[in-house]
């Protein structure tokens, strides 16, 4: 009975045993059929976490979004949220949202390589041409694979319409890497700056040659970098051919805002590479430029120069004191017409016309027949009576005198007459103290001459008897 138990335990052992065996035979020989891979490459990027900022950027542009979701055979060489946040520090931007969009179209096209699917064991080191039209350069060696310098982090995701090779980096078309890390990036990929831009690549001359420069001095340069809105607020709607205006930006050396110059009563002039003054005025407030325009920020630091932006484009001067009243006289209305005529009847016509600086208080018309001082009675009057009344509009000193610059109390004019500047209320006050004071014209202060500066009053300046 012992020996029958012992027995059946032995059979049932080796009826274990092979149960056993016949269930990893049948394992060895089951068949898994790998279904491939069952999303699109947008697909792909949009699950994977740290491709989020590219997702971002590709949303914006559905016809890029719908040429990787269909069906084909793309290769897309995917930067992670480190290359993308690397990228914005880079081109001083703190948003992909900031780029121009057809400046980050074309960056997105350079990372899409559309003849065929590569696998990283397939990569050949050797030129490619990505789907901007521009050439990438592919690298395969010990190291691994690179593409124009970004290295393959994670290789071969595939999907359904291609292979996805994530990189360190975003890779940067040649037609723009230069521009990368100067003064001119900044501006280049900020859609505030489009209108510079479009300017910069209209001019006649190499303007964007000479912004990636170190300038004259080989001390690289300051560019006062002008927003769309101050394209807009100085009246300019179009860039073609200015080459004057954007030269008129650009200081030679670089020039931080702690070495703005501080100025009281005059603005310090400063040459541009337009052969033209811009007047900076830093007295305690906000910096400003030529009277009328405002920089709002400062110190953009690029590897040739730095950036100050303004909020108004500056326009260099183009006419003499003497000539802007004549456009004034005959212009509609025709503001400076007595003007015109008192300087003629003075003899200084030819005085406004040299090379100045002048700081002029203009009467308008309007304010010349208040005084009594019609054509008639300009044309009939001793020259020297005439001479002696204009002479009372002039800041005797020979400088540039913004409103900016302008403070409360007298001013010695140039027919050695004090006049009394009230900024509370936008006037001054002649020598003759007769009321009312004549008012500054807010919308005609600070016009800009080759040869000084003119601000229009409504009121004629008498000087004392």
């Amino acid at each position: 009975m012992k020996t029958l138990t012992a027995l059946t335990k032995t059979l049932l052992l080796v009826m274990m045993v092979s149960l056993s065996l016949s269930c990893n035979n049948d394992d060895d020989n089951t068949v898994i059929v790998d279904p491939g891979p069952t999303n699109s490459i947008v697909e792909l990027a949009q699950a994977t976490p740290q491709l989020s900022s590219l997702v971002s950027a590709l949303v914006k542009y559905p016809d890029l979004v719908t040429l990787l979701s269909e069906s084909g055979t793309y290769t897309v060489f995917a930067p992670d949220n480190d290359a993308f946040a690397a990228l914005l520090t880079a081109i001083g931007q703190t948003s992909i949202d900031d780029i121009p969009e057809d400046v980050l179209k074309n960056v997105l096209q350079y990372h899409v390589f559309t003849a065929a699917a590569v696998e990283a064991s397939a990569v050949t080191t050797g030129p490619i041409t990505m789907a901007n039209g521009e050439e990438a350069n592919l690298v395969a060696d010990s190291n691994g694979v690179s593409i124009s310098g970004a290295t393959v982090t994670t290789a071969d995701v595939e999907g359904t319409n291609g292979i996805v090779h994530i990189i360190d980096s975003v890779i940067v078309p040649p037609s723009i890497l230069p521009i990368v890390g100067t003064i001119v990036a900044p501006a280049y990929f900020n859609k505030d700056f489009t209108t510079l831009i479009a300017a910069v690549q209209a001019a006649n001359t190499d303007i964007l040659g000479l912004l990636l420069g170190n300038g004259p001095s080989d001390e690289g340069l300051t560019l006062f970098a002008p927003t769309n809105a101050a394209f807009e607020a100085a009246g300019i709607t179009d860039v073609n051919g200015a080459d004057a205006v954007l030269a008129y930006h650009v200081v030679d050396g670089t020039v931080m805002a702690s070495m703005l110059p501080s100025t009281t009563g005059a603005a310090a002039g400063v040459p541009t590479l337009g052969g033209e003054n811009i007047y900076i005025t830093n007295a305690g407030g906000d910096v400003s430029i030529n009277g009328t325009t405002t920089v709002v920020a400062t110190d953009i630091v690029g590897s040739n120069g730095v950036v100050h932006v303004i909020d108004r484009t500056l326009l260099p001067p183009t006419q003499t004191i003497n000539e802007i009243v004549g456009d004034f006289a005959g212009g509609d209305p025709a503001e400076f017409t007595l003007l015109a005529a008192a300087l003629a009847r003075a003899g200084l016509a030819d005085f406004f016309a040299g090379d100045g600086p002048y700081t002029v208080f203009a009467p308008v018309d309007a304010a010349f027949e208040a005084a009594g001082l019609d054509l008639a009675t300009i044309n009939g009057a001793e020259p020297s009576v005439v001479a002696g009344i204009l002479t009372h509009h002039v800041v005797q000193a020979n400088v540039n005198v913004f409103s900016t610059d302008l403070v409360d109390g007298n001013v010695t004019m140039l027919n050695e007459q004090d006049v009394t500047i009230s900024l509370g209320d936008l006037t001054v006050q002649d020598a003759s103290g007769s009321d009312p004071a004549a008012g500054l014209v807010p919308s005609l202060l600070n016009v800009l001459a080759t040869n000084g500066v003119v601000h229009v009053i409504d009121k004629v300046l008498l000087p004392s008897e």
